[in-house]
């Protein structure tokens, strides 16, 4: 027995090891980082100032991270909400006995195969170009005018419509695999019992992927605080207010960007917390929010 628990011990060693050196302490350090003036990530320990809870005044004070904060939260409440929806709206389609139910589950999924630069660039070479892009095609055939789909207010929304694009895709996998995971016994029993299609999803279908539920949100609102390439591709010179996230002001903030002559990686620090404590805080709610339920039709 004991060398049984000796080999256990030996045998998952390297994996604790791995877990508090790439993970444990660099958040340790980052939390402590943010209670202190550090210049630079790399900056000896001997070399912080402590600064309490200047940091996190010092971004909350700052136009650029409410604004970074205000469209991370369009993103997350208005695009999660259509991903979510419409990836729901596909998996169950595919998974009522449509022909072709594999060719639309690749289809609808490729869009996640492909490098995010890649199909970034194609919406913004061949979808929203003001010459020759598809949007403004179109608009010419049926007579209406030209939209500057990339200019300072069409910029986010365009940006947010080409990361639904890539993001539907990868939840409809997640939903598709609660679906078919839901014994068939259940709706055969409430179609004998006089339930239609719409009952028994509200009733059966709903409550019983609400395991799968939570987990899209949760890993929505991870994509929506680290979004940062979308961002990136949309405003490749200068960081722009229409697109500003704030994993981009965080980068901004402690490399140098548009607008910061003085980096300030405990500030940097303090937006990563923030970020951290918002995954938590919507992760809490969801748990508490949707909870198994009794089935009922």
């Amino acid at each position: 027995m004991k060398k049984n628990k000796a080999m256990i011990f030996w045998f998952s060693l390297p994996s604790l090891l791995c877990l508090l050196i790439m993970f444990v302490y660099p958040v340790c350090r980052t939390v402590l980082m943010s209670f202190f003036q550090v210049e630079s990530v790399t900056a000896s320990l001997s070399d912080w100032g402590f600064y309490g809870i200047g940091n996190y005044t010092k971004i909350f004070s700052s136009q650029s991270f409410r604004t970074s904060m205000s469209n991370m939260l369009l993103i997350w409440l208005i695009g999660g909400l259509i991903t979510l929806v419409l990836a729901m709206l596909m998996a169950v389609i595919i998974t009522s006995g449509i022909r072709g139910k594999k060719f639309f589950r690749a289809a609808i999924y490729m869009p996640n195969i492909i490098s995010a630069v890649a199909l970034a660039t194609m919406w913004i070479q061949y979808v929203f170009n003001f010459d020759y892009g598809l949007l403004n095609e179109m608009a010419k055939i049926f007579g209406g005018d030209k939209v500057k789909w990339l200019g300072s207010d069409m910029k986010f929304w365009s940006m947010v419509i080409s990361f639904i694009f890539g993001s539907v895709g990868y939840y409809m996998l997640i939903y598709i695999s609660g679906i078919e995971g839901i014994p068939q016994d259940f709706f055969e029993a409430a179609t004998l019992d006089g339930a239609n299609k719409p009952k028994q999803f509200l009733h059966i279908t709903l409550p019983l992927l609400k395991g799968v539920i939570k987990t899209s949100i949760t890993f929505w609102s991870i994509n929506a605080t680290t979004f940062f390439l979308w961002s990136k591709m949309f405003s490749p010179i200068d960081t722009e207010e229409s697109t500003i996230v704030p994993v981009v002001y965080l980068y901004d903030t402690v490399f140098g960007g548009k607008g910061v002559t003085t980096r300030d990686a405990g500030a940097g620090a303090a937006v990563g917390v923030v970020l951290t404590v918002i995954i938590i805080i919507v992760y809490v709610i969801t748990e508490k929010l949707l909870k198994s339920g009794d089935l009922e039709y």
